[in-house]
């Protein structure tokens, strides 16, 4: 357990969707801590996330490439960092099968960097590993795939429970569990297969105080649109089409970033040393009824008839391996520290769909570019 007094912690990625969560939720929560966004403001990076808390005086940003380890290695030392929670990676799918060098850098170098970099800070200190903690957030896709079957005679989707730890029969009998084997299948995941088998391993090895989470798919604001959720949220305003992978038969677990942010608090503070937690919304949907379910929320939100954009789905060539169903089980992590997530999926895309309807400037300023140009003067590399 970690003591809750003042802290120096590093959110790595803190400028991106769930890294602005993670750095709000601990900025706002804990004003005893000084807590550092370290963050290389690649294109997923976007510190308008963060213009509510930018002044807080226990906040502090610093823009740097997590692969430069002299830098993270000065910082350490300069700023007496004493946890890490390490968001930072490349995470689109698409994006790694065109250029996976890009992905195998950042998620295995970048993540090598930093756990180098405070093996030798943290050892170099008088009480050592003491009080010290690496937290790294992973994936389900380092799972492979899961098989799909269902009860005969019952239409998806099935529902689950947000609020019990037992499951509901969804697409399947089976789940990821903490222990179930590694089977990536894109460049993306097989990067973060294997930035996971050196947080492990530098446990195994030196004895470093880390903590591993493998999570399902996020949702909710300030998401970047090249994601499904809000680029069709988005595309649905504007007309445009949707295009969906082969048949929309993909199955994904959906959990919303609020209730990630509140785990990844819990599992810092609470969570066992070198044990990993699955963290899932208990909310499975093919990729089609989800669809379909976003479209009667838009439609339904500005003002248009029942089905008005359903025209707008467009089926295209199926995604290069991809995976047909993942599904977490979040038991462990519930039993044994209390989290669970608040939301279903159709409370939680309600939620979604409103913030980006009501933010159409944040939306607008990342498809037009707009957003990088703010701070691209007031911050440099360090």
């Amino acid at each position: 357990m970690v003591n809750n007094s003042s802290r120096n912690i590093v959110i790595t990625g803190g400028a991106g969707f769930i890294g602005s969560h993670v750095v709000r939720l601990f900025v706002n929560k804990y004003p005893d801590y000084n807590i550092i966004n370290l963050d290389k403001l690649t294109y997923a990076g976007n510190l308008e996330n963060l213009r509510d808390i930018e002044n807080k005086p226990n906040y502090k940003f610093v823009k740097m490439d997590i692969c430069d380890f002299d830098a993270f290695y000065k910082l350490m030392q300069e700023e007496k960092i004493d946890g890490i929670i390490h968001l930072a990676a490349e995470s689109h799918v698409d994006r790694s099968i065109k250029d996976p060098f890009t992905f195998a850098r950042t998620n295995v170098m970048g993540t090598l960097s930093l756990l180098q970099a405070a093996k030798l800070y943290w050892e170099s200190l008088p009480e050592g590993y003491e009080g010290k903690r690496f937290y790294h957030i992973s994936t389900d896709e380092v799972y492979g795939a899961l098989e799909m079957n269902h009860p005969e005679g019952i239409e998806p989707p099935f529902k689950t429970t947000a609020s019990s730890s037992e499951h509901h029969l969804a697409y399947g009998d089976e789940f990821f569990y903490e222990t179930t084997k590694y089977n990536p299948h894109s460049p993306y995941s097989a990067a973060k297969a294997s930035s996971d088998h050196f947080v492990r391993a530098y446990h195994d090895t030196y004895g470093m105080p880390t903590i591993v989470t493998n999570c399902s798919n996020n949702y909710g604001p300030y998401q970047f649109p090249e994601k499904l959720i809000p680029l069709f949220i988005n595309n649905i305003r504007h007309r445009k089409p949707l295009p969906v992978y082969g048949k929309g038969e993909n199955v994904r677990d959906w959990l919303y970033v609020e209730d990630h942010a509140r785990a990844i608090d819990v599992i810092f503070h609470n969570g066992k040393v070198a044990e990993t937690y699955n963290i899932g919304g208990f909310n499975e949907w093919k990729n089609i009824d989800l669809i379909k379910v976003m479209i009667k929320t838009v439609d339904r939100i500005l003002g248009n008839p029942e089905g008005y954009s359903l025209d707008l789905i467009t089926y295209v060539t199926d995604r290069l391996g991809h995976d047909a169903r993942y599904a977490i089980d979040s038991t462990k992590l519930q039993k044994e520290l209390g989290w669970e997530p608040s939301l279903q999926f159709e409370e939680g895309i309600e939620k979604t769909v409103r913030w980006y309807l009501d933010h159409q400037e944040w939306m607008d300023n990342i498809t037009s570019g707009d957003y990088q140009k703010y701070y691209e003067e007031m911050y440099k590399e360090r």
